[in-house]
Formats: structure tokens, C-alpha cells, sequence
């Protein structure tokens, strides 16, 4: 993959000379700038990078990735040339499972390509292991709807405007699609630290099946409850972000600087 194309895959809203790389990868149906109220909040130190997925905002045009696996294979390829210094993996819902699949190839292929990273941060996702059968990618428009609804995180005015609505469901439809047919696969535990974060009342991911990201990591694991559903983190970005903070701060003086691949 060319350096241009890799280009298109992120948005860098925090730059900074050198420290830890924060990868962040967005929800079903979300885009890049989800997270850019982050960047004036993190401490100096942490870069912030986000992913941008084929099919919303400037990538419009594109089609979407309709398979998390596939989704994971491009980014892994995207993001190699970026893992030249310490950095460090944020998912939330469906974002949580293409960061740990991208992590898992980076770990296939650590001694033979970049290190892997100092932490994975996991949010508002059951454990890969947790299955629960799901075909709402294939409900009518009503019903898919009204699972956005309860969920929040969506604009109740883009809801109630048809035209709107037009366009961007086909985006939020093909994530659905992608993450209700991820299957978890047989991939050792994790060589990394793991943290996994979660709203108390998440009917898309209760806590006991959050607590499971335990059994994907042979390293240490932590687990913080917020009060709130599904966007918990919308009311709770300061906490969060002080979670993400003390990590890489504790994490990043060990680790040393990555060749450039």
C-alpha cells in the first residue's frame, strides 16, 4: 500500500514531535471527527490519530468494508508505516473489535515487523468471545431506526429528516453488517495490556460480558464502569481520558522507539 493511500485511513487532529501515538477507532456509522474533542483535552506527550473507514465524510465516495476481518486486513496494512514509535490502540463498539484484530496481526507478525502496542483500550464492546447472534444489518428502515434511537450517539435530527436519513444509513447498515457477522477466530491471547471500559446500563454490551476482554490478553487487564449506556463516554470524557492518560503515561518510558518498517 503506497504512502498516499495510507494517508486517506487517518486524521491527526494532535500532532506532536514525539511520545505516544493514540490510534482511535470510531463506532458503527461513525467517522473520524467523533473523537476530535479529544484532542485538545489529552496531555503533552500523546498524539492523537484517528481512523477514517471507507464510506462517510471525505471517503464518501468509497465503498464500504462490509467484513470486520477485511476491515482489519487494510488498516493493518495502512497503519505499519505510523508504528514507528510507542502508541497505543482506542476502540469503542465496533471499533473495539477492528483495533483487537488489528492488534492480532500485529502480534502474528512481532520479531518480523513493528512492536505491538503499549495498550488496547476497548469501550462499550463485549469480549470477542461473548457471541450473541444479531441481524438487526437486515431489519427494515423503522426498526433500524429506532435501534439508533435508544442508543444515542446520533443527532435526533438526523433521525427525524428522511433526506438525511437516505444518506446515511447504507453507511451505518454495511457496519452493522460487518460487526453482527464477526466471528472471533482461534488467535492466542493478546501479548498486551488491556483495558476495557464500559456504561453500566449498555444494552449492547453488559458488563460481565466487557469484564471478558480478561481472556484476550496475557497481559495486565483493568475494567472501569461509567454510569450511562452505549455513548457512556460522551458524558464521561474527562474520566475517560484521564483512564487513557495514566496508562500510556505509566506504559510509553518503557517502551523503546520502533524502527521505521
Amino acid at each position: 500500500m503506497g504512502e498516499t493511500d495510507s494517508e486517506k485511513w487517518f486524521r491527526v487532529y494532535r500532532r506532536v514531535p514525539e511520545g505516544v501515538r493514540l490510534f482511535c477507532f470510531p463506532h458503527a456509522g461513525g467517522a473520524a471527527s467523533y473523537f476530535y474533542p479529544w484532542a485538545g483535552r489529552l496531555p503533552d506527550g500523546i498524539e492523537l490519530q484517528v481512523l477514517q473507514y471507507p464510506g462517510r465524510q471525505d471517503r464518501v465516495g468509497e465503498p464500504c468494508v462490509r467484513s470486520v476481518p477485511a476491515l482489519a486486513d487494510r488498516i493493518h496494512a495502512a497503519i505499519r508505516p505510523r508504528l514507528n514509535r510507542p502508541y497505543a490502540f482506542f476502540g469503542h463498539s465496533m471499533g473495539a473489535v477492528v483495533a483487537f484484530e488489528v492488534a492480532c496481526r500485529i502480534a502474528r507478525e512481532e520479531g518480523a515487523g513493528p512492536a505491538g502496542p503499549a495498550h488496547l483500550f476497548v469501550s462499550g464492546r463485549r469480549a470477542p468471545s461473548c457471541v450473541r447472534h444479531e441481524e438487526l444489518h437486515r431489519a427494515g428502515r423503522s426498526a433500524f431506526v429506532a435501534e439508533m434511537r435508544a442508543l444515542g450517539g446520533t443527532d435526533p435530527r438526523v433521525l427525524e429528516d428522511d433526506t438525511i436519513l437516505d444518506f446515511v444509513l447504507p453507511t451505518v447498515r454495511a457496519d452493522y453488517e460487518a460487526v453482527e457477522t464477526y466471528r472471533f477466530g482461534s488467535w492466542e491471547p493478546l501479548p498486551y495490556d488491556v483495558t476495557a471500559l464500559a456504561g453500566e446500563s449498555d444494552p449492547k454490551a453488559a458488563v460481565e460480558d466487557v469484564r471478558a476482554w480478561s481472556r484476550h490478553t496475557r497481559g495486565t487487564f483493568g475494567l472501569h464502569t461509567y454510569p450511562g449506556g452505549h455513548f457512556y463516554l460522551d458524558d464521561h470524557r474527562s474520566g475517560v481520558l484521564d483512564v487513557v492518560s495514566s496508562a500510556l503515561t505509566t506504559a510509553a518510558p518503557g517502551r523503546k522507539p520502533l524502527p521505521h518498517p
